[in-house]
């Protein structure tokens, strides 16, 4: 998981427990002498969980080529006696744990996919605890959680009343736009979901709020010639640049936070030509529709703008010399919110209370934001342990005196919601 907003998320520390939490957690935990075995036998075996995060993070997983570690967690789902393990016809992993009867049917869900393209080297290597590889963190960690618990259930024989469905998705990151995700509630699990947890990242920390983004490629074209010999074109580079200029002028709110970026530019062949083409992507994002909508709706406007304004600098009447506009969708991501009294973000409160330590609810762009965006229940936690450097070379995690708390903690709340609270 990444981008600033999520690295704050990240930073979140697990609390060290105290005897005097240590106390309070027993009374807190639930009464269930299965359940109470699955958290011992996560407690007991994290060195196992630890094992499954470098096992998967050594295996590449490119955006879009997701299909080797998905192999391989299907492998690893069926180790834990999960039914109905498959492989859907979007990628992700799949594999369900049937429910007694009549309780909410939940979703533990991480992602299989990084941003590192094909061919970057992701052996991991060891420097005192500390694991450092691509993706060790990012989301490593959440799947290794995702099997933890999986393995838990049935060590300890858990029984709960909902089926608990545990899924290796794929398309999280930027280009993927969140395809696993958004096939789930379309098509492959289609009607049955009724809560959603993502695992993503380290730390302790809760994303309840959707930052929905809009993502474009703006291009600019014209016939393009030469610097000297057929000045007076419209120069499609200029009008990219009034784009721009109109863009960083931009006022947005500041609560609900609301963005906008112009992060990549490209165009031009020589210093001495008129370009025929000139691009820029650019990023806006809220956890409110309308706010993003509001400046979606501006930026189309400067856009149009921009265009008019290089076409009319200059006095050309044949219509095949003026600049044109095309406009590219490259990511929508949906906004929206939940309130912290939502049953979900209850059962991720109260099951770190039971555990001993406070979370804290944020914001961010994760694979919540599909169910999010459509109203229904969703949560991303992260995973415990601690690391930094997410979508770098440098990326790093280490499991602390703790980090079994990430995976006690998404069992807890599984349970919870189907149907143990």
């Amino acid at each position: 998981m990444s981008l600033p907003i999520r690295t704050v998320r990240r930073a979140i520390a697990a609390a060290l427990l105290t005897p005097a939490l240590a106390a309070a957690q027993d009374a807190a935990l639930p009464a269930d002498p299965r359940l109470r075995a699955a958290l011992d036998v996560l407690k007991r075996d994290n060195a196992w969980t630890v094992q499954q995060q470098v096992a998967l993070c050594e295996i590449p997983a490119p955006p879009f080529k997701e299909a080797a570690r998905a192999a391989a967690y299907k492998a690893l789902l069926e180790q834990q006696g999960l039914t109905n393990v498959r492989i859907d016809a979007e990628g992700n992993a799949i594999g369900e744990r049937p429910g007694t009867g009549g309780g909410p049917t939940v979703v533990l869900a991480g992602h299989l996919d990084t941003v590192f393209p094909e061919g970057t080297d992701v052996k991991t290597k060891r420097d005192g605890d500390r694991i450092h590889g691509p993706g060790i963190s990012d989301d490593c960690r959440g799947l290794a959680v995702v099997l933890a618990v999986a393995r838990a259930f049935k060590e300890a024989n858990v029984q709960l009343p909902g089926t608990v469905i545990f899924v290796g998705n794929v398309g999280e990151e930027g280009p993927g736009n969140l395809r696993g995700v958004r096939h789930l509630y379309a098509k492959e699990l289609a009607g049955r979901i009724d809560y959603f947890i993502s695992v993503d990242g380290t730390g302790l920390g809760t994303t309840s709020g959707a930052v929905g983004s809009n993502r474009y490629r703006v291009t600019f074209s014209g016939p393009g010639g030469h610097s000297y010999g057929d000045f007076g074109m419209p120069n499609p580079v200029h009008a990219m640049g009034r784009a721009i200029a109109g863009i960083a002028d931009l006022q947005v709110t500041r609560s609900p936070r609301t963005t906008f970026s112009v992060g990549v530019v490209r165009g031009g062949t020589s210093v001495n030509s008129i370009a025929m083409e000139s691009s820029f992507d650019l990023d806006m994002r809220s956890v409110s529709a309308s706010e993003l909508a509001a400046v979606d709706a501006r930026v189309q406007k400067i856009l149009q703008d921009a265009v008019a304004a290089e076409n009319a600098r200059w006095t050309v009447t044949d219509t095949t010399r003026r600049v044109r506009l095309k406009v590219d969708t490259i990511g929508l991501r949906p906004a929206g919110s939940q309130p912290n009294d939502a049953p979900i973000v209850r059962a991720a409160l109260e099951s770190a209370r039971a555990l001993g330590f406070t979370t804290r609810v944020g914001a961010s762009s994760t694979d919540a934001n599909v169910p999010i965006g459509l109203g229904k229940p969703g949560i991303t936690i992260d995973g415990g342990g601690r690391g930094d450097g997410a979508h770098s070379l440098e990326e790093w995690y280490e499991d602390g005196p703790n980090g079994w708390l990430g995976p006690q903690w998404a069992s807890l709340i599984v349970s919870r919601l189907a149907g143990k609270g």
